[in-house]
């Protein structure tokens, strides 16, 4: 074989098994959430493989995908510092597909750790960064992410109608696993709120999917509608639904998480105390404490010795109730201990992996910034606009641009001084800087062109906002710099109303304004008509 056919054969070989790996994690991707552990070990094989052949990006795709896995079992303190490893290679490397999950996934990893704020924050991000070919239903997993998120950090309006949003286009490709998943979140969200009207309808609709499912209702789905109907005092058909927790053939329920056998127990327990059926309601807490001692489950425990508690009272025997009372709180605040300092070891994980990062960010911060103004510049403006757009998007809110261009800035540069023109584009400068603050961004685009993107401004107060600033700029005191020469600015304003339209467009939009501005004879704003 000549050195040219090796070189080809090579290649081929290479492109193949880069086909392969892709494949592989395109498959692992689309798996279920609730078969996450299952993506373990082939992610783990994939990843070696991946590095043993040089293509990095399908490595941290893995990694990506064991970091969700971990996060998932409780293992907080890795899964974080991967997950942020993988967000900070995708910003470097500007890649919209990591973006999104790294995002989704730490969202998930701030909320288990009880930040909410971090949580909606990286819910957002993960749907800003879906791209427009994205399968429909990974964008309706992320409108979950979002709705969970918003939910827990008391938007419930607003976490509901994400979840609609998710639910609709979940059931419009026929997606049934992901349809009981949005479904068991809805539910749940309605018990927790006492809304058992709005709950029982969504117990109705599980039921409907999951008859048309290839599988059964899982542990965590059947002790869902099992809470649901106990909210009426249907014990007994609580009981019945979980009745299939007993049987002997347990291969016709989805278990999925390491504590859902002994949840589900839990509850059982409860619904035969609340029955008057002390016996049997003893038999069902035993077996849940049984299993949370050999799973090592030390919050199902701890819930345990509560039930216990109540059993023994409503039995009559006090003296026992108070002790285990007292044991229950024991032991819930060495819990609550314990969790304590596996956040703090979690987040000083994420932290030792943020400092590591933080002289690259340095570095790129630079290249983002203007030489003479200080301000961001266009290849700036080009990597930040898109992803604004996609945050107005998702939360439906308005975002404004504006280009501002300097009157008869020519003049000053001839009539005085090159340098004298770099002051007043400090100057200028500066007055954007105020008026940005910490909300907005100030761009200086080239020459004596700039930018001011106002996210969550509306057409009406972004006019206002630079009405303003073209005044700001008129009065100020220019005499020292450019003597009897006046400095003034047009400014062209668009908006979008809910984050629709690419960057491109909304740039022109301003441009167009702009144009006109200068047309009708400058010093003026011109917004959309």
């Amino acid at each position: 074989m000549t050195t040219e056919a090796a070189e080809v054969a090579s290649t081929a070989l290479a492109d193949d098994s880069r086909t392969q790996l892709e494949e592989t994690l395109e498959e692992l991707e689309q798996r279920p959430v609730s078969w996450f552990r299952s993506v373990t070990v082939p992610a783990a094989a994939v990843e070696r493989r991946a590095v043993a052949l040089g293509y990095e990006d399908l490595a941290i795709r893995a990694k990506l995908l064991r970091a969700g896995v971990l996060i998932r079992e409780g293992r907080l303190e890795r899964g974080g510092r991967w997950a942020h490893q993988v967000l900070a290679w995708a910003q470097e490397h500007e890649n919209p597909f990591l973006l999104a999950r790294a995002h989704r996934i730490l969202s998930t990893f701030y909320g288990q750790i009880g930040d909410r704020s971090e949580a909606l924050t990286h819910a957002v991000q993960c749907n800003a960064h879906l791209t427009d070919d994205e399968p429909p239903n990974v964008r309706a997993r992320h409108l979950m992410m979002l709705g969970i998120a918003l939910d827990e950090s008391g938007s419930t309006e607003e976490g509901d109608r994400r979840f609609r949003e998710a639910l609709t286009i979940a059931t419009a490709v026929g997606d049934l696993e992901l349809t009981l998943n949005i479904l068991n979140n809805m539910a749940y969200t309605a018990y927790e709120k006492d809304d058992e009207e709005a709950a029982r309808e969504l117990v109705r609709r599980m039921r409907e999917v999951g008859a048309r499912s290839s599988r059964s209702l899982s542990a965590h789905e059947l002790d869902t509608v099992a809470r649901i109907e106990m909210m009426s005092g249907r014990y007994d058909v609580a009981e019945e639904t979980l009745s299939v927790l007993l049987e002997a053939d347990q291969s016709k329920v989805e278990w999925h998480e390491g504590d859902a056998p002994a949840v589900c127990l839990l509850t059982l327990a409860e619904a035969r105390r609340m029955s008057r059926r002390y016996a049997a309601a003893q038999q069902a807490l035993d077996t849940a404490v049984k299993i949370a001692e050999e799973r090592g489950l030390d919050r199902v425990r701890a819930q345990a010795r509560e039930e216990q508690a109540a059993l023994y009272a409503a039995t009559g025997r006090f003296r026992h109730a108070y002790e285990e009372h007292l044991t229950f709180h024991k032991e819930m605040a060495a819990l609550h201990s314990a969790q304590r300092e596996a956040r703090a070891r979690a987040l000083q994980a994420v932290f030792e992996a943020t400092e590591a990062r933080r002289a690259s960010e340095h570095f790129r911060e630079m290249a983002h910034r203007d030489a003479l103004t200080g301000l961001y510049n266009r290849r700036y403006v080009n990597d930040r606009l898109p992803a604004l757009l996609g945050e107005a998007l998702v939360l439906r809110a308005p975002i404004s641009i504006a280009i501002l261009d300097l009157d008869h800035f020519k003049r000053v540069n001839d009539t005085l001084s090159h340098s004298t023109g770099d002051v007043v584009l400090q100057q200028i400068a500066e007055l954007l800087s105020e008026t940005a603050g910490s909300t907005m961004i100030a761009a200086r685009m080239g020459g004596e062109e700039f930018l001011l993107i106002m996210p969550g401004t509306d057409a009406e107060e972004a006019a206002e906002r630079c009405e303003r600033l073209r005044l700001r700029i008129r009065a100020h005191a220019w005499e020292p710099v450019t003597g009897a020469l006046p400095v003034t600015t047009s400014i062209g304003v668009t908006t979008s109303d809910d984050g629709r339209g690419s960057p491109s467009s909304l740039l022109s939009l301003a441009d167009r304004n702009l144009y006109v501005a200068k047309r009708e004879g400058r010093d003026r704003v011109v917004s959309d008509v």
